[in-house]
This record gives structure tokens, sequence and C-alpha cells, in this order.
């Protein structure tokens, strides 16, 4: 199973990204975790993409979420939501047609240093999905909070049970794949 991972912070030390290559370590050998770089997909301006088209960089991204089998999103929560960078890029790659959202395999998870991880930019996230036509894993959620105590420098990542979530939720996304 091909995956594409998006990570929804842009910041150098980004949890979230961490939290994505940790995925990428954990993920079965038969799952292949492609990182797609949203950073340099410029905001959204209707005018644009009238006048010239869809940006290469959006290009370059759906062209992995096409190639790939199913999508995970790892998303911080800013302001009790989902960061403007993510939802910029998620609004660019929904201009793209035909669309590459429609029924495509969906999982969802973040981390913040927070005690309840990113419990509310995934409940306003899955409700983009939806609208999108995702079909989004439902359980298990993966909201890990304390951010810090996993992948702060010297620290050696995630524990064993929020592996074996992460192991549960890759094997649910890849049974969505396979329906």
């Amino acid at each position: 199973m091909k995956i594409c991972g998006i990570s929804g912070s842009l910041r150098t030390g980004s949890y979230n990204t961490a939290l994505l290559h940790a995925v990428r370590d954990i993920a079965a050998p038969d799952h292949e975790v492609m990182v797609a770089d949203i950073s340099d997909i410029p905001l959204y301006n209707g005018d644009v993409e009238q006048n010239e088209g869809i940006p290469s960089p959006v290009e370059r991204v759906a062209g992995m979420i096409r190639e790939a089998d199913a999508l995970l999103i790892v998303t911080p929560e800013y302001n009790a939501g989902i960061p403007g960078v993510l939802k910029n890029a998620m609004d660019w790659l929904s201009r793209i047609k035909p669309g590459i959202y429609n029924g495509k395999p969906t999982a969802i998870m973040g981390t913040s240093p927070g005690n309840l991880g990113t419990v509310r930019a995934q409940m306003q996230l899955r409700n983009q999905l939806a609208n999108l036509n995702c079909r989004t894993v439902a359980q298990p959620m993966i909201y890990v909070g304390h951010a810090g105590k996993y992948f702060d420098e010297g620290q050696k990542g995630l524990d064993d049970t929020t592996r074996g979530f992460v192991e549960k939720q890759l094997a649910a996304l890849a049974a969505l794949v396979r329906a």
C-alpha cells in the first residue's frame, strides 16, 4: 500500500512532521509512506487559478495523492482548529480535476504539547474531508498529547501503546483501501 503523508506544519522542528516520520518507521514492510511537502504551495487565489492555472507545487502534491492508495494527514492544532497552511493546501488541491479526494481512503492523526493532542483540529478536519468525499478511518483516533515527551531532542519517539494505535490505524486504512 502506498500512502501519501502530509504534515500540516511547516516548522523545522515540527512534532507533527516527526510523528509522520515515526509512522513511516512503524508502517508494515509492504506500506510505503511518501511525505508530500506543502511548504511551497501559494495562498489560494481564484484569479491565479483562472489566469495561470494550477500552480506547479499544487500539481506535484496532487500527483503524489493520485499515485497513492491512501492519504494520511498529520495535523497540529492552532487556536482550536487546523492550521491555515493545511487548509490552504487542501483548498488548492480540491481544485484539481478530476477530484483527487473523491473516495480516497484517508487517516488523520496529530500531536501537540497540550493534554488533548489535536482533538478539535481533527474534528474540523473530519468535517472538511467528509465534504470532499474522502473515506476516513473512524477508529482508532490518534491524538498524541505531550508531544515533547516523545519528540524533543534526545527522546526515543513513540511509546509502545501509541505505536500500537498507529499500527491499528494503518491496518484500518489498509482495510479501507481493500474495500
